[in-house]
């Protein structure tokens, strides 16, 4: 991922955090038969790892898993993004030398993975990524809410995957390299946004 100094984020917190509130991640491997991405849902187990372990399935007639990966595999963690139009910028009534960009924060995870469809695996990775996601809820369901056989069958038709992080990339575009007025701009244009995600990115850009 290209990464200028001003938009590199290495604070493994911060890191942890865009990865646990990203929900879906797109899961890249390549393959003797090209590249193959899947969106699936990811959670990082920290305690595994000096940069944590991540773990998901897939479906198991999904044929990613099928073809060996040619080197590490990518998790792909998406933030808030917003588009930034130059009518929030003090410099286009001053001299109109300004463009478009887009501000986004992303983490990109590489490592080695790992296939697996032994059952008991299976259900605590399923188990613990709807815990993961169930939290906080007002009703929150568990995977032993649902009949045993049930459940049985349905993990004979996913497989588990795991992913020990050897190298993370984090970036946060957030206009830190503007002046201060612009990003004042920036920041008050995407809190009159109506997309909640352009109002979270607001208040981060607003952060400084």
């Amino acid at each position: 991922m290209y990464t200028p100094p001003a938009f590199r984020e290495d604070d493994p917190d911060i890191l942890r955090a865009i990865i646990g509130e990203a929900g879906l991640a797109t899961f890249v491997t390549s393959t003797a038969e090209g590249l193959i991405a899947t969106p699936l849902p990811l959670f990082l187990d920290t305690a595994e790892g000096p940069f944590g372990t991540l773990y998901g399935h897939l479906a198991k007639a999904n044929r990613q898993w099928t073809l060996e990966p040619s080197g590490e595999a990518l998790a792909i963690f998406s933030g808030p993004d917003a588009y930034v139009t130059p009518s929030w910028y003090r410099s286009k009534r001053e001299h109109g030398k300004v463009v478009p960009t887009w501000n986004y924060v992303a983490v990109h995870a590489y490592g080695a993975v790992e296939f697996f469809d032994d059952p008991e695996r299976l259900l605590g990775v399923v188990t613990r990524l709807t815990e993961h996601h169930e939290k906080g809820r007002s009703e929150e369901w568990a995977v032993s809410d649902a009949p045993e056989r049930f459940v049985a069958a349905q993990l004979r038709g996913i497989v588990g995957l795991r992913m020990p992080v050897a190298r993370v990339e984090g970036k946060r575009k957030l206009s830190q390299n503007r002046p201060e007025a612009v990003r004042e701009g920036v920041a008050s244009g995407l809190s009159e946004s109506s997309r909640e995600s352009d109002r979270i990115l607001g208040a981060l850009v607003g952060q400084g």
